[in-house]
């Protein structure tokens, strides 16, 4: 077991977003969460990270309890986001947006063989690491947000609406690298999505939340045949 989230609840203000969540996963493994908007999708990923408060349950990571921990020190156990809408930093260049992901790290020989794994994974960021982030098409940028969060060499990888705002292509393109790393480099996600189409094909085991629930949780290929999924995801 990698993570283990048990009992979660968050909320802004007097609002309860999170209402008892229960979820896990294992070392290795791609978990998706999907969900319609609103859900608490976000809220789950962000309360993970230490950006939102828990207001109880707990965040077990590695058997360590890092519930409400400040997010610098949840990044140095092993755990990068990669928030919604990519959020690059437009006036700096692709490399200096890539060293900025290693800020924790003190290491500079492992800062080195992050970048090259970087840049191995993502070529399309080698030609232009000189270059503004925010002259970069949609897709590029969001191959920087995910090369920049593997730039703190984490163990888990919190993906929030990868395909948000790219073509079906470049879509298919990101998915492919982030199997890729997954694959390669053995570094476990949660992978927040709503195209379930996406997010089933390329996870192992889905959570579907509803209103800051879980309602339905198994196998992603199991989860994808449901009934309820098809009519509710697919218009079946």
């Amino acid at each position: 077991m990698l993570i283990k989230v048990c009992g979660l609840r968050a909320a802004y203000g007097a609002v309860e977003v999170l209402h008892g969540i229960d979820i896990e996963a294992d070392r290795g493994e791609v978990l998706s969460i999907i969900g319609a908007n609103g859900a608490g999708k976000t809220t789950l990923l962000k309360t993970i990270a230490g950006v939102v408060r828990a207001t109880s349950g707990e965040i077990i990571y590695e058997e360590k309890k890092i519930t409400n921990e400040r997010s610098d020190r949840i990044v140095r156990t092993g755990i990068a986001l990669v928030p919604e809408g990519r959020r690059v930093f437009p006036d700096l260049t692709v490399r200096d947006n890539l060293r900025l992901g290693a800020y924790t790290l003190r290491n500079r020989r492992l800062k080195k063989d992050l970048l090259d794994l970087v840049l191995e994974t993502f070529p399309k960021l080698r030609e232009r690491l000189w270059q503004h982030a925010g002259t970069l098409s949609g897709g590029e940028q969001q191959m920087l947000a995910v090369g920049r969060a593997i730039m703190a060499n984490p163990r888990l990888l919190l993906l929030d609406e990868p395909s948000m705002g790219l073509s079906p292509l470049m879509t298919q393109e990101i998915f492919s690298l982030v199997r890729k790393i997954n694959s390669e480099k053995a570094i476990s996600m949660i992978l927040v999505e709503q195209n379930a189409h996406m997010a089933l094909e390329f996870s192992h085991r889905t959570y579907v939340l509803e209103n800051g629930a879980i309602v339905m949780s198994g196998e992603s290929s199991k989860v994808k045949s449901d009934p309820a999924v098809l009519a509710a995801y697919f218009g079946g």
